[in-house]
């Protein structure tokens, strides 16, 4: 154990360490990418429907205004009345929040797809742990965090300052303009902020997503010998597999040979290859091989027709033949049913005069 903590992490990630790591929710996914696509959908929102809602909310307070001597001083009108305020504030802002929650859903869909991780939401007591906390805050990756924050806010302020010094000019002539004026100015000021913000942004983000995903394919590295473990949790020892795969023959091997009592024919080399043939015309449509073996595995044939009284025929073309181009339980190929016939017909002509 301690030689593979030693080992360097220099193997990439395997597919099942992948999924293993995607099931606990751990994905390579970068904060800022949200937030840029949240601003510029805010910012789109109130650019197209910003005067919309001047429009519904100065309707309202104007109407608020002109009919408050009008409201009966009860507490059940008084409670209808800011029901009633509530619910138009609600249907002025719901679209507003609609375009925020669709952008965040989206930019992470965009991230990591549709995924839902239980280990993630699962509580535990491990994360309450304060020295694991500790740990968290003075490690390196708390420190990289706390670098790019300082820097994020450093490049963001130096933006805003610089938009702001380049509108600087126009607030002296505000003093001669009305309410109005003012407002559009401050309006415009303000979208020029957060719109050159936005683009400082989607630089920033893209940077983080690309270290995001270095770092997480760094971390999701293995060793040598973390591959060669999992291989054999997931195949299987490859010993054990052999042994299996070995005991597998000698069964088949097996049922081969208590097959060989019911062919028609056993045709051999005679010495390398011997094949049993069996053909029943009211359930084949050609007849079939049901045994097969060369050397040792021939001989032992022979001796079981021998004991069965099976016909012997030696054919060393057909019998080499059959032996490698047909499978055990496969039918003969047509190119063969003319060698085969002839001697089916000369087993069958010996049953007869038998």
């Amino acid at each position: 154990m301690a030689e593979d903590k030693d080992q360097e992490k220099s193997e990439p990630a395997t597919p099942k360490k992948r999924e293993d790591a995607r099931k606990k929710g751990q994905v390579a996914q970068s904060r800022e990418i949200p937030t840029v696509i949240i601003l510029f959908s805010a910012l789109g929102f109130f650019y197209f429907s910003g005067s919309w809602m001047v429009w519904n909310l100065t309707g309202f307070l104007r109407g608020f205004y002109q009919n408050i001597f009008e409201i009966p001083l009860a507490i059940s009108s008084a409670q209808a009345f800011l029901f009633a305020i509530a619910e138009k504030i609600f249907w002025l802002i719901l679209p507003f929040f609609s375009v925020v929650l669709v952008a965040g859903l989206a930019a992470n869909l965009m991230q990591v797809g549709l995924h839902l991780s239980e280990d993630a939401l699962k509580p535990k007591l491990s994360k309450l742990n304060p020295l694991k906390g500790m740990k968290k805050f003075a490690s390196l990756h708390s420190l990289t965090e706390v670098i790019k924050s300082i820097l994020k806010i450093l490049i963001i302020g130096g933006t805003a300052t610089i938009v702001i010094n380049s509108e600087l000019a126009g607030i002296p002539p505000l003093m001669r303009m009305g309410i109005g004026e003012i407002l559009a100015f401050l309006g415009l000021a303000s979208q020029k902020i957060v719109f050159y913000t936005c683009l400082v942004l989607i630089i920033l983000s893209i940077a983080d997503y690309v270290y995001q995903r270095w770092e997480f394919e760094k971390n999701l590295k293995m060793t040598k010998q973390e591959v060669k473990d999992e291989y054999k949790q997931s195949e299987g020892d490859p010993m054990v597999r052999a042994r299996i795969k070995r005991l597998q023959a000698e069964m088949a091997r097996h049922r081969m040979m208590e097959a060989v009592p019911d062919a028609d024919v056993v045709v051999t080399n005679p010495t390398h290859f011997a094949v049993a043939l069996k053909y029943d015309p009211k359930e084949m449509t050609a007849p079939k091989l049901i045994a097969k073996g060369a050397d040792l595995v021939a001989q032992r044939i022979k001796e079981i027709a021998k004991e069965a009284d099976i016909p012997i025929v030696e054919n060393k073309p057909l019998a080499r033949t059959i032996f490698r181009s047909v499978e055990l339980e496969g039918y003969i190929p047509a190119d063969l049913y003319k060698a085969v016939a002839e001697i089916l017909a000369y087993v069958y002509s010996l049953k007869q005069r038998m």
